[in-house]
């Protein structure tokens, strides 16, 4: 998954919440799952640690670590004139599993749009073995549950696209497996079915649960009449089309009541500079007109959630 941006703010109260440990783990990759053709679940041994995080929080994995990119690391420092930063991973594990576990979507680079080529993602992806040891850091990002969640609201509603689906699993897992009085909507925007990050997972607990978990699936690029054969067949129903203000607007009856978690891909700062360098505005992706169309129906602000990758 690519780095999330971690400036959003969340609804815990910074002057009551607890500080995050922050700490170095030497952890071993015990598993390497294929999700898709570009993403990659890495399942971390961890040893007698104990884990203290949050549903939705992330690691951070330092690329100087690897052997395989010491040079490319120099290289890119000597062409920015800077460190190069640790990568920040979301964790689709939840506290309550036994293993930590990130998903990896491999970036691309493309040309005229990508400023450099990606460094760590293609690597840990599809080159990553079981028994490789590393140092991960934890855990972060405001990206979580408030802890009165439960007196806030009875309905969450995450809205994802690609690989922004991966904190909001770990934070359905939690409320799910802990009894939380929380019915929950996911709305997962990808191209093709192919490109749906834990398709057996989230069908799986959309057969478990319900009553708590409504799941809806739209496929930009898949024909209407395959979708339709999908939402006949599954726990989930798939409709044809991007994620839209109008399904949106269906799947929130209640604006003002519900607590939404919007995760999926935002205006990067390449693509900011980019623009500006031509004189016009960015061009808005998924996570820009998801808030939108939030904002247009009138979710409040403070109920928002939101996680940008780009």
């Amino acid at each position: 998954m690519a780095e999330p941006q971690k400036n959003h703010p969340n609804l815990v109260d910074p002057e009551t919440a607890p500080r995050p440990r922050i700490k170095e783990l030497e952890v071993m990759v015990a598993e390497v799952i294929r999700e898709t053709a570009d993403s990659a679940t890495i399942v971390l041994f961890t040893g007698n640690d104990r884990l203290e995080y949050l549903p939705g929080h992330f690691l951070t994995i330092r690329p100087q670590q690897f052997p395989s990119l010491d040079r490319f690391c120099k290289y890119f420092e000597d062409l920015k004139g800077r460190k190069e930063p640790a990568r920040a991973y979301s964790l689709c594990s939840a506290p309550h599993e036994r293993q930590l576990a990130v998903t990896v979507k491999e970036e691309r680079y493309v040309s005229g749009l990508t400023k450099f080529p990606p460094l760590l993602s293609p690597m840990l992806v599809w080159r990553l073995n079981p028994g490789t040891r590393m140092v991960v850091t934890g855990f972060g990002g405001p990206y979580t549950l408030p802890a009165d969640v439960d007196s806030r609201t009875d309905h969450l509603v995450h809205i994802c696209a690609g690989s922004g689906i991966v904190p909001n699993l770990s934070i359905l897992k939690h409320c799910l497996a802990n009894g939380m009085k929380l019915r929950h909507t996911l709305i997962y925007g990808n191209k093709t079915w192919e490109d749906v990050i834990f398709q057996r997972q989230l069908d799986e607990l959309a057969r478990q649960y319900p009553d708590k978990l409504r799941i809806v699936h739209t496929l930009s690029r898949e024909a209407r009449e395959a979708c339709e054969r999908r939402s006949a067949s599954g726990a989930a129903e798939v409709r044809h089309g991007r994620v839209t203000a109008a399904l949106i607007r269906e799947c929130i009856p209640d604006p003002i009541a519900v607590e939404v978690y919007a995760c999926g891909p935002g205006i990067g700062k390449f693509e900011r500079q980019a623009a500006k360098e031509k004189g016009e505005d960015p061009a808005p992706r998924f996570l820009e007109t998801t808030l939108e169309a939030l904002e247009n129906l009138g979710v409040p602000d403070e109920r928002i959630h939101r996680e940008s990758y780009g």
